[in-house]
C-alpha cells in the first residue's frame, strides 16, 4: 500500500493506492475507486475490507478520504459537503488516469454507506466511470430531510442563525453524527439498529480510528436538505450496476435506498443482491457477510472491468 496525493480544486485529498501481488508496471491493470460512508475514513471499511479484498482480486485500489476530513485537505474541517464528496470521486479518477498502468477504459467504484450514495452521483456524470457497485448505499439528503414534520425546516432555521453568528465571529459550532458512546446512546435511549451498530463500529475498538472523530460542521450542513444522490438516475446512470443491501432494515434506509435506486437507474445491466440476516453496518466488517458481498463484487466486476 502507497499513500498517495491528488488534487481537489486547491487542496491535497488524502488517498491509500493498493496494487494487487505480483504487480508489473509495465502492463495495464483495472482499477477501482472505493468511497468511505459519511463520518468514516480510508482506514475503515473502504479501505481495509473491500479495497483490500479487491486488490486480493487482483484490481488496483484507490481508497480516499473525503475532503475535508480524515487526512484530506479543505478548509472548513469537518464539512460534508455534497458537491465537494461528488467531486472527490472526478479527481480520483483523474489521478488514476495519469498512471500508466492504469487502463483508463476499466475503471469501476465501490461505495459504502453515503460514499455509495455520493458514487451514484459522480457515476451518472462522470462516465469515465464504466462500472459501479454500492454497498448498502444510503441517499444523505433522503435522510437529512425525514424526521418529525417540520424537523428539516427547523433545522434550517437554526443552521442559518449558526452561520450568521460566526460570520460575525463567533467559534464554529461542531455536532456529532451519532452518540459518542455506548452509555451516551442508552442514556438516550436509542434502540434503532442502525444506530446501535454505528455507535459500536465507530466509537468502540470494533472499528475506531483516528481519522473518523464524529465531529461534523453544523453551519455547512445547508447543501445536504436539498441533496438527492439519485436525481436523475433514470436519465444518466446508464453504467452497469451492481447493489448490495442487508436484509435487516433500519433507520438509515439503505434498504429501500437500494430498492429505490435499482427501479430508477437507467443502466440495462443491472441487479440487487439481498445479503440474507445482515444489517447496515453487518456489511461494513463482519466476515460472513463481507465475504458475500465481494464474491458478488468479484463476478459483477469481472463481467464489466476485464
Amino acid at each position: 500500500m502507497e499513500s498517495v496525493r491528488f488534487k481537489n480544486r486547491t487542496w491535497d485529498v488524502a488517498a491509500d493506492l493498493r496494487l494487487p501481488k505480483d504487480f508489473d508496471p509495465t502492463k495495464k491493470y483495472p482499477a477501482i475507486i472505493t468511497a468511505h460512508p459519511i463520518s468514516s475514513c480510508k482506514g475503515q471499511t473502504s479501505g481495509n475490507i473491500y479495497a483490500e479484498g479487491l486488490t486480493e482480486m487482483g484490481y488496483i485500489t484507490l481508497a480516499f478520504d473525503a475532503s475535508h476530513q480524515g487526512e484530506s485537505g479543505g478548509e472548513p474541517r469537518f464539512l460534508e459537503d455534497p458537491g465537494t464528496r461528488v467531486e472527490d470521486f472526478r479527481c480520483a479518477v483523474d489521478y488514476l488516469v495519469t498512471l500508466d498502468y492504469v487502463d483508463e477504459d476499466r475503471i469501476g467504484v465501490v461505495g459504502i454507506c453515503g460514499g455509495g450514495g455520493y458514487a451514484v452521483n459522480a457515476t451518472m456524470t462522470d462516465h469515465r466511470i464504466k462500472a459501479l457497485g454500492t454497498v448498502v448505499a444510503a441517499n444523505y439528503g433522503r435522510l437529512m430531510r425525514e424526521g418529525a414534520p417540520g424537523a428539516a425546516i427547523a433545522a434550517l432555521e437554526a443552521i442559518g442563525k449558526q452561520r450568521t453568528a460566526e460570520a460575525r465571529g463567533a467559534e464554529p459550532m461542531l455536532t456529532t453524527y451519532i452518540p459518542n458512546s455506548v452509555e451516551e446512546r442508552e442514556q438516550a435511549g436509542i434502540t434503532d439498529v442502525d444506530i446501535v451498530d454505528a455507535v459500536e463500529y465507530y466509537r468502540t475498538p470494533r472499528g475506531q480510528d483516528e481519522g473518523s472523530p464524529n465531529k461534523l460542521l453544523f453551519s455547512g450542513l445547508e447543501a445536504a436538505f436539498a441533496f438527492d444522490a439519485f436525481h436523475l438516475a433514470e436519465h444518466l446512470l446508464t453504467q452497469p450496476l451492481q447493489i448490495i443491501v442487508g436484509s435487516v432494515p433500519g433507520g438509515f434506509g439503505s434498504y429501500r435506498d437500494g430498492f429505490e435506486l435499482f427501479n430508477r437507474a437507467r443502466s440495462e445491466k443491472k441487479d440487487i443482491f439481498v445479503v440474507p440476516g445482515a444489517s447496515h453496518y453487518d456489511l461494513y466488517d463482519k466476515p460472513e457477510y463481507v465475504a458475500q458481498a465481494l464474491e458478488k463484487l468479484a463476478s459483477f466486476f469481472k463481467d464489466n472491468l476485464q
